[in-house]
């Protein structure tokens, strides 16, 4: 821990210790909401709770998993609970607006996914069913180890290497339905 972040009690001062985890997991944390989400603006309100979580419960921060592990963590739950809120669903109607808008135009959340790698993968990733992109997301956009990612998911470990399989497979198919077709 940076030396500059412990207070004159000898423990780690939570404003500075938040501010560095907000500069250095800010960006990633909204990214990863988004990828449940599915929506900016809900994105970024997502990545406010999980920092106002963190802030709370960082006295009982235990240090048995790294910070980026621990708010991972919290990122994915409160990005599930997003989803899960009945508002927040959107009818049929405006997912079959959407998508056919999204094929023809390529919005902020495109551009802003552009800058993750290729728009048309980004797409496919986002297609697939949230089981499957969870692990797509966490192993090759956020680079967690498959014992991470056991952890973060609390799934076991063949699981999650079944899904990651499965979810690469899925992808190269959505891929090339995309190129054959786009």
């Amino acid at each position: 821990m940076d030396k500059a972040l412990i207070g004159t009690d000898g423990h780690p001062d939570p404003e500075l210790l938040i501010e560095q985890l907000l500069d250095e997991y800010g960006e990633s944390v909204k990214k990863l909401a988004y990828t449940y989400v599915k929506d900016w603006a809900l994105a970024e309100d997502v990545t406010q709770e999980v920092f106002l979580s963190v802030y709370h419960h960082l006295p009982r921060f235990r240090g048995e998993s790294s910070y980026k592990t621990w708010i991972y963590k919290i990122a994915i739950n409160k990005s599930k609970d997003a989803i899960k809120t009945r508002f927040l669903r959107p009818n049929k109607l405006l997912k079959k607006l959407k998508a056919y808008t999204d094929v023809y135009d390529l919005s902020a959340e495109a551009r802003a996914m552009d800058a993750i790698g290729d728009v048309r993968l980004s797409q496919a990733v986002m297609r697939l069913p949230v089981k499957y992109r969870e692990v797509i997301i966490l192993y090759y956009y956020e680079e967690l180890k498959l014992e991470e990612i056991q952890q973060l998911t609390k799934i076991n470990l063949s699981t999650v290497k079944t899904r990651l399989r499965r979810a690469k497979a899925m992808l190269r198919e959505l891929y090339e339905e995309g190129v054959t077709h786009g």
